[in-house]
């Protein structure tokens, strides 16, 4: 099913895959395990001005020394081990969309072809720590997809912890990612032997900024187990990629509802 709609997010907010369900929570000393599942609204691809709905899991496991989430903006899990107080260093594997064109008329209309749905394998730093008494989690993630053609990209993320009591959390995040010349060429450029195919001009990515997003995410405890989840994310196209002919709008939004249960 296709939807075409925009979120206003408020000016307030202050600067993240799968962007999956999250916590503000997320980083506290010994987070709890949770489990679940919600609904994304989410565009096509980044750079799409049409919608999807779509379920997506919600998990957060961090043992020793393995873990797994959908917390940081992607479904991912590996190993990780904590260097000193509030410091981890890890490893990744990571769920990769790619692109379907089943979900826009206009990648069916220029008989574009797939991005199937790949896995990428990387490595982390995440820093917990306190700003005043709000916690702060940030994060620096780099990402090689396992089809190699497909590139690499880099995230550097930050969260904030804005509101808390016995019930309601809520966080804003931001997240900048770069990608390689390989990654940006996958996801928007039209080489010239595609032309006459498609119907677009050629156009050749470069490594750079790929995008960046700003948003919120809240947590609402139901009872000592259940909760629900959601968040709000805008994010845009960098100003080259703006320029590619697969790119229909530069702002994209995305939300996220759903409950979990928590061990």
């Amino acid at each position: 099913m296709t939807l075409r709609f925009s979120f206003r997010l408020i000016a307030a907010l202050v600067s993240s895959t799968f962007p999956a369900l999250a916590l503000a929570s997320d980083f506290a000393v010994a987070p709890s395990t949770i489990i679940g599942a919600g609904i994304w609204a989410r565009p096509a691809y980044v750079g799409s001005d049409e919608h999807v709905l779509a379920a997506i899991p919600a998990l957060r496991y961090y043992g020793t020394p393995w873990f797994a989430r959908t917390t940081q903006g992607m479904l991912e899990g590996g190993t990780r081990a904590e260097l000193f107080d509030g410091l981890s260093l890890g490893a990744q594997l990571a769920y990769e969309g790619g692109r379907d064109n089943k979900d826009s008329d206009f990648l069916k209309l220029h008989h574009l072809a797939n991005l199937p749905v790949s896995v990428s394998y990387g490595v982390h730093a995440e820093w917990d720590a306190k700003l005043g008494r709000a916690p702060l989690n940030v994060l620096l993630r780099y990402r090689q997809e396992l089809k190699s053609y497909r590139g690499a990209q880099t995230d550097l993320r930050g969260t904030i912890g804005v509101y808390g009591d016995d019930k309601l959390k809520v966080g804003l995040f931001t997240q900048v990612t770069w990608a390689n010349a390989k990654s940006n060429q996958a996801y928007y450029g039209v080489a010239a032997t595609q032309t006459v195919g498609t119907g677009l001009t050629a156009f050749s990515a470069e490594t750079g900024v790929a995008n960046t997003a700003i948003g919120m995410l809240w947590s609402y405890d139901l009872d000592a187990h259940w909760l629900l989840q959601g968040s709000l994310e805008q994010r845009q196209l960098s100003s080259k990629l703006r320029l590619s002919p697969l790119t229909q709008t530069r702002n994209n939004s995305y939300g996220s509802v759903g409950v979990a249960y928590r061990f």
